[in-house]
């Protein structure tokens, strides 16, 4: 049990004002990652109805807790704006349990189920191949990052493809161009937003994430927006009680007690943001 008081959830979802829209088709899905050890990852797809294909669409990264309340709820939202999502279990295949302990110890190590995401989309029929999302929370978030970067995109896609929009929500951003592997930079071309709390235990400081958006060269600065809600925690678009957790990431790689904890206001205000992004750059 938390000691933290949790706010009353809410499912209601946003009027995006699409007309004609009746049903969602919604199935469970595997396909191939794209690496050579023959791994295959489970997804929950879903496609709106009655609306003009080929459509955009969206792949959904969880956090070390795995697939939670956020992935559902953002899916919904983009699915009443016109989007297929793809929302992918990173943990299944490995047999993994999730939390700092039962992941991978790289994020990269999800860069094939991200890049496998890609692959198994744009072969569908219904999705337009060029109008190519993905987001991700926390630990998702992370790997957004990563696939924003020609670094890693050149690794698992020729030349000319690759996601559209990057959509990264509290992705530790302390940890960019400071560690290994983590290297950002060198962009696709791409545009990335990044949503963050105030007060996140994992950066520790409200100004990270804009800090690392200006330490950019002016290419790629240009590419990075921050969104910053001063006064939520890691995780507040989520809908679950808060819940307290041990991890190295946290305070900027020194480790300690980190806190998920939903905020109402920064999570309605990001649930229309994260829409209104991809609207903007994958709506045709």
């Amino acid at each position: 049990m938390s000691d933290v008081d949790s706010p009353k959830p809410s499912l209601t979802l946003l009027d995006t004002s699409l007309p004609d829209y009746p049903t969602l088709y919604s199935t469970f899905v595997s396909y191939p990652a794209a690496s050579a050890d023959g791994l295959r990852i489970s997804g929950k797809l879903q496609v709106p109805q009655g609306v003009p294909e080929p459509l955009p669409a969206v792949v959904i990264l969880h956090g070390s807790a795995g697939i939670d309340s956020r992935g559902v709820l953002h899916a919904l939202d983009l699915n009443l704006a016109g989007f297929v999502t793809l929302e992918i279990d990173m943990w299944g295949a490995r047999g993994l349990a999730g939390g700092s302990e039962g992941r991978p110890q790289a994020a990269w190590d999800n860069l094939p189920d991200a890049y496998g995401a890609y692959r198994f989309l744009a072969d569908l029929p219904q999705v337009d191949a060029g109008r190519l999302g993905i987001m991700g929370f926390s630990w998702g978030g992370v790997v957004t990052m990563l696939s924003a970067t020609q670094r890693y995109n050149a690794q698992y896609l020729p030349a000319g493809e690759g996601f559209a929009a990057h959509a990264a929500f509290y992705p530790a951003c302390w940890i960019y161009n400071r560690v290994p592997g983590y290297e950002f930079g060198n962009l696709t071309g791409t545009p990335v937003k990044i949503f963050t709390g105030g007060r996140d235990r994992y950066d520790a400081d409200a100004d990270t994430a804009p800090r690392l958006a200006a330490s950019l060269d002016a290419a790629d600065r240009a590419l990075v927006t921050v969104q910053v809600y001063p006064d939520a925690e890691h995780g507040f678009n989520m809908l679950e009680a808060p819940y307290r957790y041990a991890d190295p990431f946290l305070y900027q790689g020194k480790g300690g007690e980190g806190l998920s904890a939903p905020h109402p206001q920064a999570r309605e205000a990001a649930r229309r943001d994260l829409v209104q992004f991809f609207r903007e750059l994958l709506a045709p």
